[in-house]
């Protein structure tokens, strides 16, 4: 707990972004919130991805300071800032290509003025937000997590901040809509990179590696390490989150009513996976530094208390949730509609919670062990053999719709943590 929650909390501060641009075009839009749902899922891929292969520094980081070699791990955030800064350079550049091929994803045509500039703010983001990943993921392997929890948070209030100005055009600003969202997106992750570098680099708080990190250089064998440890789990996330962001796809051929309905419940499934995640990240932090240590069975007590700590997560948030399914809607939107389909969709999304706790916190415990590779076919096999044909079958061959897209979750999750679990155990 105590390395978790400030993981948890800055986890939250990621998602609270997310739901304050939901909320606040929300009650802009309709049109807006559909077209923010669509590009937010898009963009989460690259962002999850990201987010992934920045993980791989965690366990490495880790098991040095088991280790006892301190000194070595200035080094590995030199090399990790540069493959990360790599990383998020090329997600930019790819992903731009999105730009170009919108019309080919059959969307409501009102859409697209409002997606394609607000994409292409949130692909600028992509680059500062890597690199700010890099200190983070240090800051965590040294069990120093609460730095950049303060940091998320005072990013995060920059943002909402931003978007009361830029959306609704206070304070003589103009008004902006979507584009402000995007706009103040972006200023608050370059934010958070100049603050994290900033507190590296001038202060005493990292004093002790910031002088191994100048002696440090950028080495091939480093920067293999990194992407050996780094691509599988940006796979693996990357696939989880194409399960949902695939998905989006099909929500959109149902029109701008059930993309809106599904941003909402998108907005709230991150919110519980993050402070899942949170508490996982724990989880690796703690199975890497034992692992360092040669002390093997204590990674089986982490991940079992990781585990029981996710599940109790999951029940104080699922059970409110359930009583007010049919009011949460109307925190977003005052449509109808959309406030009906939250409440349909609540069902699916909280059968799915004990198997998205459980793979969060044994894909961490194998993170954790640096034993990543076996993560990219479970992954594969959970989330694209059978999540994302179960979501068409249930939607459409089916004929249930929004509901149908989500009944797929339970499937893919509950499949990943038993096969996490059970490469874990082996």
């Amino acid at each position: 707990m105590r390395i978790g929650v400030p993981i948890m909390m800055g986890q939250m501060s990621f998602i609270v972004m997310g739901l304050a641009d939901t909320l606040m075009v929300g009650h802009y839009g309709t049109n807006e919130l559909a077209a923010a749902g669509f590009v937010n899922n898009i963009v989460a891929l690259l962002i999850v991805g990201g987010m992934g292969f920045s993980y791989g520094l965690t366990p490495v980081v880790g098991a040095l300071l088991g280790e006892g070699r301190e000194h070595d791990i200035a080094g590995k955030l030199r090399n990790g800032l540069f493959a990360c800064s790599g990383i998020g350079l090329l997600m930019t550049l790819l992903a731009g290509l999105l730009l170009l091929v919108l019309p080919w994803f059959g969307l409501p045509q009102e859409l697209l003025p409002l997606i394609r500039p607000y994409l292409f703010l949130l692909l600028l983001s992509l680059l500062p937000m890597m690199a700010f990943n890099a200190y983070k993921q240090f800051s965590d392997g040294i069990q120093d997590t609460s730095m950049p929890m303060w940091i998320m948070l005072i990013a995060n209030i920059l943002n909402i901040f931003g978007n009361w100005l830029l959306i609704f055009g206070h304070w003589g600003l103009p008004e902006m809509g979507l584009l402000g969202a995007g706009l103040a997106t972006l200023l608050s992750r370059l934010l958070q990179l100049v603050l994290m570098a900033g507190v590296f680099h001038l202060t005493k708080h990292y004093r002790f590696y910031r002088d191994d990190f100048h002696k440090t250089r950028i080495t091939k064998a480093d920067q293999r390490e990194l992407h050996r440890m780094g691509w599988p789990v940006a796979l693996q996330l990357g696939m989880e989150t194409a399960s949902f962001s695939f998905s989006a796809i099909y929500v959109g051929w149902l029109g701008a009513t059930a993309l809106a309905a599904h941003q909402i419940m998108i907005t709230i499934s991150q919110l519980f996976f993050m402070l899942y995640y949170g508490l996982s990240a724990a989880v690796a932090v703690q199975v890497s530094y034992y692992r360092g240590s040669g002390e093997v069975e204590q990674t089986r007590k982490v991940a079992a208390a990781g585990l029981h700590l996710c599940w109790f997560i999951a029940l104080l948030e699922g059970l409110p949730l359930f009583l007010l399914r049919d009011k949460v809607g109307l925190l977003f939107t005052g449509n109808a509609e959309v406030v009906c389909l939250v409440a349909m969709v609540t069902i699916p999304f909280l059968l799915f919670q004990i198997g998205d706790a459980l793979q969060c916190t044994y894909a961490n415990s194998l993170r954790g062990m640096a034993r990543v590779k076996p993560m990219i076919w479970i992954a594969f096999v959970a989330y694209i053999v059978i999540s994302l044909p179960l979501g068409y079958i249930f939607g459409f061959i089916c004929g249930w719709g929004l509901v149908g897209v989500w009944m797929a979750f339970p499937f893919g999750l509950t499949s990943a943590g038993l096969l996490y679990y059970k490469e874990f155990r082996r």
